[in-house]
């Protein structure tokens, strides 16, 4: 089987185990946030501190002005409030200044461009660039989490020691363009139910039969189509 097959009957799996994502906003500015938001915290939390925050202030001025103080009390439900308020107030009064509040302008560069300068923005790293990349402007990105650095290790998809654009452009290499938005969240919800940092579910993982961990240690289950 080569990799592109495997990568699909993987993605087929998930698909049929995972309910569908949708995404909570098409403003870039907002799903910025939540991306903020959701740092090392469950989706639930996120979602409780997202709408909270958002029914209050929604654009990057008005961020920018908020009393640092209601922040995080909006945001409290997410965890690590006092460093997510600094940083969702930072990022407003950049945006603010260098783009005149409009984020979409960004990304209507050109891809690489706008990578760079989302990047440039403080507290954007890789994964959070790549999210507002294929979520808020639709290109053929893949980001990559902690999860999924695991799964693609696991799987045998990137070398154990690879770093992010390593594992994002054998992800993107493997993965149709159209599939990568979605293929990201069937890996992050994947990570979090079955293959976990600590104790994966190997014996009831439904790709076991696809990884070479799993194939090794999982109890097999019957085979898959």
């Amino acid at each position: 089987m080569g990799e592109r097959e495997r990568m699909t009957k993987v993605l087929n799996r998930l698909g049929a185990e995972f309910k569908p994502w949708r995404r909570y906003t098409d403003d870039p500015f907002l799903l910025l946030v939540g991306t903020v938001l959701s740092q090392n915290t469950n989706w639930r939390n996120t979602r409780v501190a997202y709408n909270q925050l958002t029914a209050k202030f929604k654009t990057p001025k008005q961020f920018a002005g908020a009393d640092a103080r209601e922040i995080r009390r909006l945001i409290k439900p997410a965890g690590l409030q006092q460093i997510k308020s600094r940083r969702l107030k930072q990022l407003a009064r950049n945006i603010c200044e260098r783009h005149g509040g409009d984020l979409d302008s960004v990304l209507r560069m050109p891809l690489e461009e706008a990578r760079r300068e989302l990047l440039s923005l403080p507290g954007v790293g890789y994964k959070t660039a790549d999210v507002l990349l294929v979520f808020a402007a639709g290109r053929n990105v893949l980001p990559v989490d902690t999860h999924i650095f695991r799964i693609s290790k696991r799987l045998g998809i990137a070398p154990t020691k690879a770093g992010y654009e390593e594992v994002r452009l054998r992800l993107e290499e493997l993965t149709p363009s159209e599939r990568r938005g979605d293929a990201h969240m069937l890996l992050i919800q994947h990570g979090r139910r079955y293959c976990r940092s600590h104790n994966p579910l190997c014996g009831v993982c439904p790709v076991n039969d696809l990884c070479p961990i799993g194939i090794r240690h999982a109890k097999r289950a019957p085979r898959r189509t």
